[in-house]
């Protein structure tokens, strides 16, 4: 029997999970929505598709890169072999509870399934930064801790329990995203651009870094994800998110991603990171512009930015550390094209109600992700090039 590799890092394993669970979360979706496919689960639909989008695809994203990116940052090794089957057996059931969430599994059980497994990569987390000294990181580890409180929120509106917290718990997630890509993408972004300028002969210092903007960028963020915290949709947090919105705008201008546009893999992650200003502009403006549907900078952050740079993450990162070179797959400008049409489309139909752009998006999104488990699973159920482990 052929030897799978999958187990031998975290992105493997977590990146091939994603890019499967988002083909397949978004086609029961669609079915949903024609009426084709009717969910078990004992709530909203669309409760359950907000979840299953932002408990369940995001934070499987996050495992692959962060237990990846931790075993760079501290030079502990990453867990393997049956420890990561376990973190990613354990995200797997949680999407099983809620597949079945209300009808072949009650409520209670699921959402104690459900929820334990980010806590589960809290303590991972935790556990690596803290024994090799790593204090720089552990803000990330409260951000785990808090999303896993807002997952408890949109359970306990989904139960029933109170209903009033499934906005909190979007909310939440949706906040804390953002965060967790202002600060990663804060780091990689420049660093592979000015890496890229630099192999290319031409000087690095073309993307500037401005480490006051940077906080000053993450400090308004904080204070969006306060405000939607103590008062969601109010004219305060709106102008708090058109604050954000002007910060990380001036924030991607520096980077100048326009020096990159020779190489997809750095381009993608430019324009990915673009969509989070967009977003947060469509945010403040939704209470003053009654043109500016109120679900648009939802679908912005979402689709656009969460999902480009999952995508631009995921296409990266699964040749940088096979040893393949950074270089594009075959089908991967098809994958960022899609991806983009994905998100263009929803903010359509969000903005007409435009039931045929809504299935376009769901197509181009099923079909950028489904594109990627094609050219990338073999990839990533590969030896590194280098015959190196890992």
């Amino acid at each position: 029997m052929p030897r799978s590799h999958l187990l031998a890092y975290p992105f493997r394993i977590f990146f091939l999970l994603t890019a499967l669970f988002a083909v397949v979360v978004i086609a029961v979706w669609l079915g949903v929505l024609t009426g084709s496919i009717r969910l078990p689960a004992a709530t909203s639909p669309l409760w359950w598709h907000a979840h299953e989008m932002l408990y369940g695809l995001v934070p499987g994203a996050v495992a692959g890169f962060l237990l990846t990116a931790m075993a760079n940052w501290t030079g502990a090794p990453p867990p393997t072999g049956a420890r990561l089957l376990g973190l990613a057996a354990l995200w797997l059931a949680g999407r099983l509870a809620m597949a079945l969430y209300g009808g072949v599994i009650p409520v209670v059980p699921a959402a104690i399934i459900d929820l334990a497994f980010l806590p589960a990569l809290a303590l991972v987390a935790l556990r690596t930064l803290w024994r090799h000294g790593n204090r720089r990181n552990l803000p990330l580890v409260a951000v785990l801790a808090v999303f896993a409180l807002g997952n408890l929120c949109l359970h306990l509106a989904m139960a029933g329990v109170a209903p009033g917290l499934a906005r909190t718990g979007e909310y939440l997630a949706l906040d804390l995203t953002a965060i967790l890509m202002a600060v990663i993408g804060g780091r990689i972004i420049p660093a592979f651009s000015g890496n890229w300028l630099r192999r290319q002969g031409r000087d690095p210092e073309l993307i500037r870094r401005q480490p006051r903007l940077d906080r000053a960028a993450l400090l308004a963020l904080v204070a969006v994800l306060a405000a939607d915290a103590l008062a969601p949709g109010s004219r305060v947090t709106a102008v708090l998110a058109l604050v954000a919105a002007a910060l990380h705008a001036a924030r991607v201008i520096g980077w100048r991603g326009w020096h990159t546009v020779g190489d997809p893999l750095m381009w993608i992650l430019h324009l990915g990171y673009a969509w989070i200003p967009v977003a947060l502009l469509l945010k403040g403006l939704t209470p003053f512009v009654p043109a500016v549907p109120p679900a648009a900078w939802i679908h912005a952050l979402g689709v656009g930015a969460i999902g480009t740079l999952i995508l631009g993450v995921m296409t990266r990162v699964a040749v940088a550390h096979t040893a393949r070179g950074l270089l594009l797959r075959p089908g991967g400008r098809a994958i960022y094209a899609l991806i983009t049409l994905a998100v263009l489309a929803r903010l359509t139909s969000a903005a007409t109600g435009a039931t045929g752009a809504l299935h376009l998006a769901g197509a181009a999104w099923i079909a950028a992700f489904g594109i990627f488990l094609v050219a990338y699973a073999p990839v990533l159920n590969a030896p590194r090039a280098d015959g190196q482990p890992g």
